[in-house]
């Protein structure tokens, strides 16, 4: 008996399998008109990341590794610290001055018989001048405060309004310094006018020193810094 006899039964070649059917384990090939799949009918997928990582990397630093966050300077966070005391003190002194004004104007409406209507009429003005000074020093209180906020991811813009706000503070407490100094100078200087001293000193100092801390070049550096 001889391999490939044909009057052998056992011997006959089987016959090649249709085309078009594929063998078990080997893709199927799509229909015309349908897009390819893989293996055993199942449509390939994309590699997704991994959990908890982002789809886009950081850009790389030195030595092809993310860039390291620039930790903020002292004098930035200095001015920081600054700008949040003076925006509070600031929205205290306006809700203080905001209460006072109108209790003084209803003071003076609600005695308007013993005071009489001119001197009612003055007082109700002057306590909606102080209502309304209290108004606007709430309504600026919001700028240090949103400015010392927005410093830690802040952009240059935010380091301008944090300069312009500095120079102006510097600008005020200096003429409120040389204003004590020629009042101290008289001889009617009491007791206020030394504490207003004081505080335009204090002033003066706080806002020279956001001045200066936002405006060296450290500062320039790290708002310049890439955000990652």
């Amino acid at each position: 008996m001889s391999f490939g006899d044909p009057n052998n039964p056992y011997g006959q070649q089987q016959p090649p399998a249709p085309q078009g059917q594929p063998g078990y384990g080997y893709p199927q090939q799509a229909p015309q008109g349908v897009p390819p799949q893989g293996g055993y009918a199942y449509p390939q997928q994309q590699a997704q990341p991994g959990y908890g990582y982002p789809n886009q990397a950081y850009p790389a630093g030195p030595g092809g590794f993310p860039g390291a966050q620039m930790p903020m300077p002292g004098g930035v966070k200095a001015a920081r610290v600054i700008l949040f005391i003076v925006g509070g003190l600031q929205a205290l002194g306006g809700l203080a001055a905001l209460l006072g004004g109108a209790l003084f104007a209803s003071a003076f409406s609600s005695g308007s018989s013993e005071y009489g209507s001119s001197a009612s009429d003055a007082g109700a003005l002057a306590g909606g001048v102080i209502v309304g000074a209290g108004v606007l020093a709430l309504a600026l209180a919001l700028w240090p405060i949103l400015t010392a906020a927005k410093l830690g991811k802040g952009r240059g813009g935010v380091r301008v309004s944090g300069v312009i706000y500095g120079s102006l503070m510097t600008l005020f407490s200096g003429l409120s310094l040389i204003i004590n100094f020629a009042a101290l100078g008289s001889d009617n200087a009491a007791g206020a006018i030394v504490f207003s001293l004081v505080l335009a000193l204090i002033q003066f100092g706080l806002s020279l020193w956001v001045l200066v801390g936002l405006a060296n070049s450290a500062a320039g550096a790290y708002f310049r810094r890439p955000q990652y």
